[in-house]
């Protein structure tokens, strides 16, 4: 891995500047990013080709590497070795606790390549990045749309089999995304996060706020 290069049986982490004098000679067939070497290419292109090659035991789950498999296996078996040191709460994957951390912290230690806007966890760069590249990776089985993330897809494949799984827990009715869910409850209970920084008039829904 060139970002922790091998130094007297340790790991040491190159710094920004040394990574940017890495040779990416392998290039993704799909989007413009590179890569050092085959390997880190081709666990790149699971992210394009839905390839997910590791499979649970216990469940149907799958995974396009092994380490998430193995972090998978713990929310069976019940392990949480990783604690935060800020609140106490428990991870089963260190990644986890550390991008938890930031929220303590404040740190956003992902960059856009492109506009310099920081993000908290490298997820989210990834998905920002594609509103600059236009990329749309994940693909409707049902109609033509494409999306930038995978939940957008979800999400919008559950307009073609009328799937509802987010139920209110005030009244009957189901939704098909959590956004909508939690922008319904508010009609329930009152709440008004979107402050107009004018006047101060708040409002249950961004969009009403937009209008104002």
């Amino acid at each position: 891995d060139p970002r922790m290069p091998r130094r007297r049986g340790k790991y040491v982490r190159k710094t920004p500047e040394e990574l940017d004098q890495v040779p990416r000679p392998w290039q993704c067939e799909f989007c413009p990013r590179a890569f050092p070497n085959k390997y880190h290419l081709q666990i790149h292109l699971r992210t394009h080709t839905g390839e997910k090659p590791y499979r649970c035991t216990e469940c149907d789950m799958a995974f396009s590497h092994s380490s998430n498999l193995c972090s998978h296996i713990r929310t069976h078996n019940g392990i949480k070795p990783y604690k935060c040191k800020h609140c106490g709460k428990e991870f089963g994957r260190s990644n986890n606790m550390k991008a938890h951390t930031r929220i303590h912290t404040g740190e956003k230690p992902f960059e856009c390549r492109f506009c310099g806007k920081a993000f908290r966890f490298g997820n989210h760069l990834t998905i920002h990045e594609r509103s600059h590249t236009g990329e749309r990776p994940y693909k409707c089985t049902y109609c033509a749309r494409a999306f930038r993330n995978s939940s957008n897809l979800r999400t919008h494949e559950r307009l073609h089999t009328d799937e509802r799984p987010y139920r209110c827990r005030y009244c009957d009715r189901a939704f098909s995304g959590s956004g909508n869910l939690h922008a319904h409850e508010r009609v329930h209970t009152g709440e008004r996060p979107f402050q107009c920084d004018v006047c101060q008039k708040a409002f249950s829904q961004s969009s009403t706020l937009r209008i104002h």
